[in-house]
């Protein structure tokens, strides 16, 4: 089996702490904020990219859903055991863990161009109201560097609400990412890797969470994973036929407060 060097390459960087994470991202506070989005270069055409991820199981703030990229799912397995099972705790069991998408948009924020390229990551309204913009034969491709258009973001909440409501809408008329030429070829080629954001665990890594969830443990190691049991763990298969009378261990009873369900789900995330 041939080396996968640009697989080395992110595991030195997560292992050295170079890998950007935290500071890749925009998190937009309440009020109205102006953005650029600039467009993926290795997404096949495609402006935006989608991640699907479990963020229920036991105290993990998210785990990359592999079905999404054609590989054995031991999350999905269970799913389909718990669908099939029928019951009305399989039924409950089974909501909690199906996955949800993110869609993400490198953004150039104005007045913070100095961060050069950073991530947003929203949900799906979100996405709709972007893609339904790009649809608009009034406004086309807001992604072009040259004859793109800047978007205005608005984040408010409305009294008793406890999300904030995230709206887009374009702005003004087309104009160019950056007068200076050199700037737009350097943003477009710094853009954040998402895959080296987020690394796809393997099948065994993702069963034992799964089971150490299912069997009550969700405790951390020292190093940041989950799973602090030493006794060993029952397969994904068997664990599923004991769903009715399993109890998942319960979400940290510690309390946070977001300004938006995009930061709520950020932190489930570990963005």
């Amino acid at each position: 089996m041939a080396i996968d060097f640009d697989a080395i390459r992110r595991k030195v960087a997560q292992l050295s702490g170079n890998a950007r994470r935290g500071s890749a991202f925009w998190r937009p506070e309440e009020g109205e904020h102006t953005v650029r989005i600039v467009p993926f270069t290795d997404n096949d055409g495609q402006p935006f990219k989608e991640r699907w991820f479990y963020y229920n199981v036991g105290e993990n703030r998210g785990i990359l859903a592999p079905k999404q990229f054609g590989k054995p799912d031991p999350i999905q397995e269970l799913i389909n055991k718990l669908r099939d099972e029928g019951s009305p705790e399989s039924s409950e069991l089974c909501k909690r863990l199906y996955p949800k998408m993110r869609a993400y948009a490198p953004v150039v924020v104005r007045g913070e161009e100095d961060k050069g390229v950073q991530l947003w990551s929203f949900g799906k309204m979100v996405y709709q109201d972007i893609l339904n913009i790009m649809l608009d034969p009034d406004y086309g491709d807001i992604t072009d560097p040259l004859e793109g258009r800047d978007i205005k973001v608005s984040l408010s909440k409305a009294p008793g609400q406890q999300w904030s409501k995230t709206s887009v809408m374009p702005r003004g008329k087309a104009s160019k990412l950056s007068s200076d030429t050199a700037k737009i070829e350097t943003w477009t080629a710094a853009i954040p890797d998402l895959d080296e954001i987020y690394s796809l665990e393997s099948y065994e890594e993702i069963e034992k969470k799964v089971n150490d969830w299912l069997n009550g443990s969700s405790a951390s190691d020292d190093d940041g994973t989950t799973g602090g049991s030493t006794s060993t763990t029952t397969s994904t298969t068997s664990a599923a036929t004991t769903t009715s009378t399993a109890k998942p261990a319960k979400p940290n009873a510690e309390s946070k407060s977001y300004t938006s369900l995009d930061d709520a789900f950020a932190d489930l995330l570990g963005d």
